[in-house]
């Protein structure tokens, strides 16, 4: 008989956004008229700019003759691409990433989760605490996170590491040491961020116990604020101790369209193995590229036009995340991120639970957000919200927050 993966059966109940999209669901079945508002999973909703659609339409054509069409394409990805995020992304901020350390892929998303394939299961992981559920989840799948004990909403063999409003949002070292570590910057879901000096413990710390920082820079191009780093590779040590995961979903709209990329420096050896070399051959195994078409749409966002437009994008989004940020705390709350992130982690009223509070906003000001809860012991108490939907609906939304009686 065939045996499955046990670890499975120990994950509690479903992932955060399936059971948002169930409440929603059975809310919006018994009140169809609702006029729902969006702020709950950080989807975009503005359309890919001219340049990548241009540059996708031309893709397209290519595939329609023998001379341009493009079947498997390289796994680690095409050097056009490639080589536009070495000099757009790195060389501009005196960052020295070769190409050949860089690897495209379908998304952040996938790369975080495949990324335990190189660890045994046997590391300490730790986290931050709130925490993106997939760094958790993935790694108890995998066996590394040990039992769910549905009192202290934790996972036993997990290092929850608060980043709370008490500390700034910056997590202190761990008592325990830890062998795999993770880092989100700008966080989601606080939105808060680290700057140069905070990362710099966090590296030093990596590379003095032999550990690894898996680095999620997916929001990174929200940055507004001087001394705030938009790679950890601009930390001095970084190389040696630091794998980093990019993605286009929120920087260029590349939710639906897919592609990202993460960045395994050669210099980053354990146990006498190059990390590089060993995420080349598991993508080699497991992953066939990503779209050539995709692909391209992703190159157009480096050239003079697709920068700017893309900037009117990100400014459309970061103006919404003011008016949140503003209109919540003329409401009388408390409120973090938002200044260099499109998420805005809200204090619930006092008293109130993170899901109390999710379920009186979608039932009293047909509003969706996400409860802290479900981001870790550390996210009771809270609720996140983001800033990408549409700039009158966001607008709207707060009024309707206002005029609610707490």
């Amino acid at each position: 008989m065939a045996k499955v993966n046990e670890n499975y059966a120990k994950l509690p109940g479903s992932y955060l956004f399936t059971e948002i999209a169930h409440r929603t669901a059975r809310y919006m079945e018994e009140h169809p008229d609702a006029k729902m508002i969006k702020m709950g999973i950080g989807d975009v909703t503005r359309p890919l700019v001219p340049a990548v659609l241009e540059a996708m339409h031309d893709a397209v054509n290519d595939m329609s003759t023998s001379e341009n069409f493009h079947g498997y394409g390289p796994e680690q990805g095409y050097d056009f691409l490639r080589n536009a995020i070495v000099e757009n992304d790195f060389a501009a901020r005196g960052v020295d990433i070769a190409a050949d350390e860089i690897f495209v892929s379908d998304g952040a998303k996938s790369d975080c989760g495949n990324i335990g394939d190189l660890f045994d299961v046997d590391n300490v992981v730790a986290v931050c605490d709130p925490v993106y559920p997939v760094y958790v989840d993935t790694n108890a799948m995998a066996g590394r996170a040990g039992d769910y004990d549905e009192a202290a909403q934790n996972w036993t063999n997990i290092v929850y590491m608060p980043t709370t409003a008490e500390n700034g949002f910056c997590p202190a070292l761990p008592e325990r040491d830890a062998d795999i570590i993770y880092l989100c910057s700008p966080s989601n879901p606080t939105g808060t961020v680290l700057n140069f000096d905070q990362l710099k413990v966090w590296v030093d710390y990596a590379n003095e116990h032999d550990a690894i920082i898996l680095f999620d820079a997916a929001y990174e191009r929200f940055i507004t604020e001087e001394n705030v780093p938009h790679s950890i590779f601009e930390v001095p040590g970084a190389k040696t101790c630091a794998i980093e995961f990019r993605s286009f979903s929120k920087t260029a709209g590349f939710t639906g369209a897919r592609c990202g990329y993460t960045v395994v420096p050669k210099d980053l050896v354990r146990d006498g193995q190059s990390l590089n070399a060993m995420w080349n051959r598991r993508q080699t195994t497991k992953f066939n590229g990503a779209s050539y078409i995709i692909q391209r749409g992703a190159a157009a966002i480096y050239t003079p036009e697709g920068k700017q437009q893309i900037e009117d994008t990100l400014d459309y989004y970061r103006a919404n995340a003011r008016v949140i940020k503003e209109g919540l705390e003329a409401a009388g709350f408390t409120v973090f991120g938002a200044v260099n992130s499109p998420y805005v982690w809200c204090k619930t009223p006092e008293g109130m639970g993170s899901w109390e509070f999710f379920d009186l906003l979608l039932t009293k000001a047909n509003i969706i957000t996400t409860p802290g809860a479900g981001f870790g012991p550390s996210g009771e108490g809270y609720i996140r919200l983001t800033a990408f939907g549409d700039a009158e609906a966001t607008k709207e939304a707060m009024q309707r927050i206002a005029q609610l009686e707490l």
